[in-house]
């Protein structure tokens, strides 16, 4: 069995879903014909220190020559051109979505990823997307041809439907508190429906970004919404679970997704979804099992939840089509395969 070597920045255990990735990747490319090691990077990518690159540097440079490397795309497009081209190498670039992609930043930071991303991206041997909004992107934007580029979606675990709470309406949301991931609209946006009946949950960690965390709590108390909203922290297995199967619906107007694998959990649960039409959303969410209205656009996230919400027939249907939808989604075993495919393509 070949061997692959998987380079990824940080610390493999983070809770997000690029990193949840990773790991079951790792789990599942065995039985798709590749064994996979795990090379830990820096953490410092996309933006790494000196130190940070020398120490990448090192690490390749102690691989044999022709070794089969898989780099997550948050290292990959960040690599100097000059560091990748002086490994004997054969690069496949794994990207969840264009570094320049990510929102908060800077027109000139965002220009300096896109220009180092594209110079990076041309000294692959393949490159690996988990959307079709991403390997478009890769094509018309960053001039990667199209035959380098494999589409392997994440998995998703077949899961019990959703049972829903037996009093007011439960919503959930299921991401780390950061700026792309628009909690500020969700909270303004739920502010607009105090007259309705319903409490959230939001899962995920609130110590990645202290000044995004800090403005969701304000904001909360600003509209007065301390007792219907909830930081759950982050949660895992059973209680992870658990907070799917009492939920009613599911909600997150994410600036922009490469994905969304919280999208497909949830309706593999059969919830219906709220989000916005941003990235490959407009995908993974397809019509008739959600609602997506435009980004940073409380008024419009608002008038969803109060149809969702005012409709119990409406939620009914949604969620079948969730359910429906969620019996068709890609196994991690079809994500290893087409992985797959990606390292052969780059083997020497």
């Amino acid at each position: 069995m070949p061997d692959v070597w998987f380079a990824v920045p940080g610390d493999l255990a983070t809770l997000t879903g690029g990193y949840a990735y990773a790991r079951r990747l790792m789990a599942a490319l065995p039985a798709a014909g590749w064994f996979a090691h795990h090379v830990p990077l820096p953490a410092g990518f996309p933006n790494p220190g000196a130190d940070e690159l020398q120490t990448t540097a090192d690490i390749f440079a102690s691989l044999k020559p022709g070794t089969n490397v898989l780099v997550d795309g948050l290292a990959f497009g960040a690599l100097p051109p000059t560091l990748l081209s002086d490994c004997d190498l054969s690069f496949t670039a794994l990207v969840h979505h264009p570094l320049a992609d990510e929102t908060g930043i800077s027109a000139p930071d965002a220009a300096r990823l896109k220009a180092g991303e594209r110079a990076a991206l041309a000294l692959a041997q393949s490159v690996v997307v988990t959307s079709a909004h991403t390997g478009k992107t890769l094509a018309d934007q960053y001039g990667v041809p199209r035959d380098w580029i494999y589409l392997a979606e994440p998995g998703t675990d077949a899961a019990p439907r959703a049972v829903g709470s037996r009093t007011a309406p439960k919503l959930l949301t299921v991401a780390t508190l950061t700026h792309r991931k628009a909690h500020d609209v969700l909270i303004e946006g739920l502010a607009r429906i105090k007259d309705l009946a319903w409490t959230i949950d939001l899962v995920g960690s609130a110590e990645r970004d202290p000044a995004v965390t800090a403005k969701v709590r304000a904001l909360i108390t600003q509209h007065g919404l301390e007792d219907r909203v909830v930081l759950r922290g982050e949660l895992q297995n059973a209680g992870l679970d658990a907070t799917y199967a009492g939920a009613d619906i599911f909600v997150l107007p994410s600036r922009h997704e490469g994905y969304g694998m919280v999208f497909a959990e949830a309706l593999a649960r059969g919830l219906p979804v709220v989000a916005c039409a941003a990235g490959a959303v407009t995908d993974t969410v397809p019509d008739g099992t959600g609602l997506l209205v435009p980004p940073d656009d409380p008024d419009a996230l608002s008038n969803a939840l109060r149809r969702l919400l005012s409709s119990e027939a409406l939620r009914r249907s949604m969620s079948e089509r969730a359910w429906d939808h969620g019996r068709s989604l890609p196994t991690w075993s079809d994500t290893a395969a087409h992985v797959a495919e990606a390292l052969w393509a780059a083997a020497p």
